[in-house]
């Protein structure tokens, strides 16, 4: 039995944890034997303990931009030596064989892998365009403390390499998977156009994610008033939360709302926990990200459902998107060109139709669950050989 601990870098329930949720939960119990630790309380904790999975809550720091100031990086090199103290002892006592590190902002790993003489499994998630000196210094970090880096993107693994400290055999891309049972075209939907007065007739756009600074809101309600103002029939649907304390960018994007004329058909909600039906609800899914994003969930778990999906052209959705196929890549930061690609597919619905179909099929040939869980299992059998 090999046993694996799981450091990860926050309790909710977007794509990275969503991601590692189902990897811990479809790996094979009568050979691995997984025990996670999370920096704080949230609704994964609740996911993995109704799952059986063993799960508890230090708080140990994650990097974030709050540290990057005086006393924010001698607040957090603190608490990084003093936590991972605390988790080295654990993973002695739960003789670990493994750590795998979910994100690039978790860095505990570091400590025990070195001081257990473990090998550490880093899993990247993330493009981190800028502040550059967390790129250099957490890419410095992964190349030295990894044993094997896997990327779930190609997007992901090139990032990386233009830090000058990889060689291409030491990252892995693994794609991400979805359940393509879970996420279905048969979902229901119905509820949602009740709940939040949506006519039956009406055509719907939208995008889910986190409320932040590079997830595109902005690009995406400004195409959508463009959209609107030309088809009275399309109402246009944000669904995400912002990070634990930026809550005024939640503010934000709801004043920007208010002041759209087409308000009255716009449906801005919060964190759900009903993805399944709100893809289904959607007639194109849109991805704004202004940023390059590495992989995005979102996006696979739309294609699942059978919905084409517009985003801008750069990032891990050109290898899930294929142009002209299961939907259509827009000039990055043109809002303009976004409400344009939307209403190419609102003007023809058989070519909307046929998108949604391809994408359920490039869901299942490339992306599929059991292809993501059996990738990661060989990479923890070679680790432990």
């Amino acid at each position: 039995m090999t046993n694996i601990l799981f450091l990860h870098a926050g309790a909710e329930m977007y794509g990275a944890d969503k991601v590692m949720l189902d990897l811990i939960k479809r790996l094979d119990k009568n050979e691995f034997n997984a025990h996670v630790i999370l920096p704080c309380d949230g609704v994964l904790v609740d996911a993995m303990k109704k799952e059986g999975i063993s799960v508890e809550v230090i708080p140990y720091p994650i990097m974030r931009r709050k540290y990057f100031n005086p006393s924010g990086i001698i607040s957090y090199f603190f608490g990084l030596l003093k936590y991972s103290r605390m988790i080295t002892k654990i993973a002695r006592e739960r003789k670990i064989d493994i750590v795998h590190t979910n994100t690039a902002a978790t860095l505990e790993g570091c400590f025990v892998s070195r001081k257990l003489k473990i090998p550490q499994l880093w899993s990247i998630h993330e493009i981190i365009v800028r502040p550059q000196i967390m790129f250099k210094m957490t890419s410095k970090w992964i190349s030295k403390y990894s044993s094997i880096t896997i990327t779930d993107s190609q997007a992901v693994k090139d990032h990386l390499m233009e830090s000058g400290e990889f060689k291409d055999e030491d990252i892995k891309v693994i794609y991400n998977g979805v359940d393509a049972e879970r996420f279905s075209p048969n979902s229901d939907c119905e509820y949602l156009k009740k709940e939040w007065n949506i006519p039956e007739n009406a055509r719907i756009v939208g995008m889910m994610g986190r409320v932040n600074s590079w997830k595109g809101q902005g690009d995406f309600l400004k195409a959508a008033n463009i959209i609107m103002a030309k088809y009275p029939d399309v109402y246009t649907v944000f669904v995400g939360a912002a990070f634990e304390g930026e809550e005024w960018r939640e503010k934000e994007l709801a004043d920007a709302i208010n002041e759209s004329p087409y308000k009255d058909r716009i449906i801005n909600k919060g964190y759900r926990t009903d993805s399944e039906g709100i893809y289904k609800l959607y007639d194109i899914f849109v991805l704004p990200s202004t940023n390059p994003d590495p992989l995005p969930t979102v996006v696979l778990e739309s294609m699942a459902t059978g919905k084409p999906v517009i985003g801008y052209k750069h990032g891990g959705v050109c290898e899930m998107v294929k142009d002209g196929y299961n939907g259509l890549l827009a000039e990055v930061r043109n809002p303009e060109d976004l409400a344009d690609k939307i209403m190419q597919l609102l003007e023809d619905d058989n070519r909307r139709e046929e998108m949604g179909r391809n994408s359920r099929t490039r869901l299942v040939d490339n992306f599929s669950i059991e292809a993501y869980i059996e990738n990661y299992s060989n990479e923890y059998r070679k680790l432990v050989k």
